[in-house]
């Protein structure tokens, strides 16, 4: 895809008056972030807006020379270098100026839940939820459960919990989706595998300013806690309920001994639920964005098969598998899977602006 000269001339433009800006001493506050965070954004753009200017120069001066009978070998060779080079640099380019998710620096809710399969299903919500974890220390992201469901089996009926640091959401949001899970169970005699499944959804984190609920709009139930948990449980009313009356979601927290932090938390996940929903809606009045994406990001949608006695793990929306499924549990070989749905998502993107 090649990009306009006047295009990269103003890209070059805005960056200098921004760092021109910022080198004055004249910003102060909320007019110094601002620019600070344009700066931050824009800088590796400008960066390869450079580069292919540059080259772009080089290869015009380059084929003037190849007139030069003296020079027409030497600088033919290198202009050849240069033309293969090129479009790569200004496919990088064309990436970079994609139009960026809101959300992607974001951190993110991380929802996993048990689904069809018993036993197994909450055996594999656990594989999943440490597949993540390991995922996530790889990236120097810090993982905090907010509320759990542990089943007695092992694993996890329910988990969700909080991932921050740098481009959560970009890197998870392809996770959302219905995961699919081929094995022999370890109380299964017959060797027989089983098919059974856990739901994903990655939500965007958003802030108080995203999402803004009004006390009139919640119905809250406080009541006594129930299950594992210790002495405090069942001793005291620390859970709570709480009911988006407009919306209709509804949140219950008990991890903790506190119905403030229970309360507390209970208000984390329902933000991060609402602000999905408003995400959700708007989205669904870009019907074009949408059909760019490599996945809707719907809960029902099956999206990945682990196959454990073949070891390969299947991405069913970009048709890749990999035969690396202890690679990918363990969290680095999720880096591969996560890499080649963005890099689709980028193609899909780019095709639509092209066509």
């Amino acid at each position: 895809m090649t990009i306009p000269e006047d295009r990269l001339a103003q890209i070059a433009n805005r960056f200098a008056e921004l760092e021109a800006r910022l080198a004055s001493g004249q910003l102060e506050g909320e007019a110094f972030v601002a620019a600070s965070r344009d700066y931050a954004e824009l800088e590796p753009v400008a960066r390869t807006v450079t580069e292919v200017r540059a080259m772009r120069a080089e290869i015009a001066e380059l084929a003037a020379l190849t007139q030069d009978p003296e020079m027409a070998a030497l600088a033919g060779e290198e202009l050849g270098e240069l033309r293969q080079r090129l479009p790569e640099a200004e496919h990088r380019l064309a990436i970079a100026l994609l139009p960026r998710d809101s959300a992607d620096e974001r951190p993110a809710m991380l929802e996993i839940r048990a689904g069809t399969g018993g036993d197994e299903a909450a055996l594999f919500a656990g594989d999943l939820y440490r597949m993540y974890e390991r995922f996530a220390a790889e990236q120097g992201w810090r993982v905090e459960p907010v509320s759990m469901n542990a089943a007695e089996v092992g694993g996890f009926k329910e988990i969700v919990a909080n991932v921050t640091g740098t481009g959560v959401f970009a890197r998870l949001k392809y996770e959302s989706g219905v995961h699919r899970v081929q094995r022999v169970p370890v109380t299964e005699s017959g060797g027989r595998i089983h098919t059974s499944a856990a739901t994903v959804a990655v939500l965007p984190e958003p802030t108080e300013v995203d999402v803004q609920i009004e006390d009139k709009d919640l119905k809250i139930d406080i009541y006594r806690a129930s299950g594992a948990g210790g002495q405090h449980v069942n001793t005291t009313d620390s859970a709570v309920r709480i009911t988006h009356l407009p919306s209709g979601i509804v949140v219950t927290q008990q991890d903790e001994r506190s119905q403030h932090k229970n309360r507390a938390k209970a208000m984390q996940v329902l933000r991060a639920r609402l602000y999905e929903k408003t995400r959700d809606e708007a989205q669904g009045q870009e019907a074009e964005a949408r059909r760019a994406m490599v996945g809707s990001g719907d809960r029902s949608e099956r999206i990945r098969t682990y196959n454990f006695p073949q070891g390969r793990v299947t991405d069913h929306r970009i048709g890749l598998t990999l035969h690396k499924l202890a690679e990918v549990l363990e969290g680095p070989g999720l880096r591969e899977l996560v890499d080649a749905l963005t890099a689709e998502d980028q193609a899909k993107r780019l095709a639509a602006l092209d066509g």
